[in-house]
């Protein structure tokens, strides 16, 4: 039998700790009940609250174990069932600690359950997490808490996770391929260049021949990176960690994802994809109950693109001036005609959710559409210049051999 260490309140409502053996955690939970305890937290090993037994975590570990999309959803949809069927706060998140198999996970719900039976209330309890809870989910169970439709909320939550689980994860599958090829292209020229164009070379050299201009340029290119490898790695390690150090500014991260809308076919995928969690995200805290401008405020910081981030900030200006929502938006960048259009029915006809839940299945079905011609457009891309590369190589090596086999006959 293993020793456990438990909180639980006795039949007078104290809070009280002790230890006690059990062959499982289940069954030191049961022998509590029957003691007339109320369980609150069980623990293996005997370890006293904030220390590492099970369901502990170190802060390297904790740090280091991530809380996936698909353990969120899960979270979520175990969190609205339990707390529909009428159990308490507390008492879900105990089941949850225990249920879950995310490491980080479970040692959050811990955390939670502590806060929370010091008084602090279930949105604050998640706001101490923003590396599992983003302001968005936080936001919105603060909205459910104080309209007291949490179970409802948790619903468009689910929603709202899944769906941009769905879209970011169709994006990455269209750009896998496309990234492997480029990836496996560039090692491939520079094992052609550091390997097998040396030793042809000494093969031209010996027989003093004319070299044609696809086989200079190779050589050249093959002598500059065997020499020089060390400047090109320097000058490589400065551009990237200035790039790095640039990137982490508020200025670079407008330039950065700015630059990402502009590319063509991806850029108009991205934008689709912005538009969508806008609509989305917008609609469902409009149905919420949430102010416009705290809802501007969310969609900045969860909206996943600093340059359409930077424009909210202009829209909120303009929102404060009393010029509504679809004037602002027309002025700004980004923002499609559709989006602009759907935003002032919705506010002449005082239904603005139900058009941002139009938009968002409308591009919705344009991200899908654009992820297919985008792995349709890139493919012969691709070949075109793998075609580029292999007839450069194929050229500069064969060519030289051909005259030196006509110089043999």
């Amino acid at each position: 039998m293993a020793k456990f260490a438990y909180e639980a309140y006795n039949d007078t409502g104290s809070l009280i700790q002790g230890e006690l053996e059990a062959d499982s955690g289940d069954a030191a939970t049961a022998r509590l009940a029957a003691m007339g305890y109320i369980p609150v937290a069980v623990r293996r090993g005997g370890a006293a609250k904030g220390d590492s037994g099970e369901g502990g975590l170190s802060g390297l570990e904790m740090a280091l174990t991530r809380v996936k999309s698909q353990d969120l959803i899960l979270f979520t949809k175990q969190f609205r069932t339990m707390l529909a069927a009428g159990l308490s706060i507390l008492e879900l998140l105990r089941v949850l600690e225990q249920q879950t198999e995310n490491k980080k996970l479970k040692m959050v719900c811990a955390k939670m359950g502590d806060d929370m039976r010091k008084g602090v209330s279930i949105s604050d309890a998640l706001g101490k997490h923003p590396s599992v809870f983003s302001k968005l989910y936080v936001s919105m169970v603060k909205a459910g808490e104080l309209s007291g439709m949490l179970p409802e909320v948790l619903d468009r939550l689910i929603y709202i996770v899944s769906h941009e689980n769905k879209v970011k994860t169709d994006i990455k599958k269209a750009l896998q391929y496309p990234l492997t090829v480029l990836i496996a292209l560039g090692g491939a020229f520079f094992f052609l260049l550091t390997y097998v164009v040396p030793v042809f070379a000494k093969m031209f050299a010996t027989a003093k021949i004319e070299l044609p201009w696809p086989t200079k340029v190779a050589m050249n290119m093959s002598t500059a990176l065997n020499s020089y490898w060390y400047l090109f790695l320097s000058g490589l390690a400065v551009v990237v960690g200035g790039l790095w150090l640039f990137f982490r500014t508020e200025q670079g991260k407008v330039a950065r994802d700015a630059f990402w809308l502009k590319i063509p076919i991806l850029g108009s995928l991205f934008v689709k994809a912005a538009m969508s969690r806008f609509a989305s995200i917008f609609s469902i805290l409009q149905a919420s109950g949430v102010q416009v401008l705290q809802a501007l405020d969310i969609l900045s910081e969860t909206i996943g693109n600093a340059a359409i981030a930077k424009e909210f900030g202009r829209i909120k200006d303009q929102i404060r001036e009393g010029r509504g929502i679809s004037g602002p938006l027309q002025r700004a960048r980004y923002f499609t005609p559709m989006v602009v259009s759907m935003v002032a029915i919705g506010e002449e006809t005082g239904d603005l959710d139900a058009m941002l839940k139009a938009v968002s299945e409308h591009y919705d079905d344009e991200v899908g559409y654009a992820v297919g011609r985008l792995a349709d457009a890139i493919g012969p891309i691709l070949i075109v210049g793998l075609a580029g590369v292999v007839g450069f190589f194929a050229l500069s090596i064969f060519m030289p051999m051909w005259d030196m086999t006509k110089m043999v006959k």
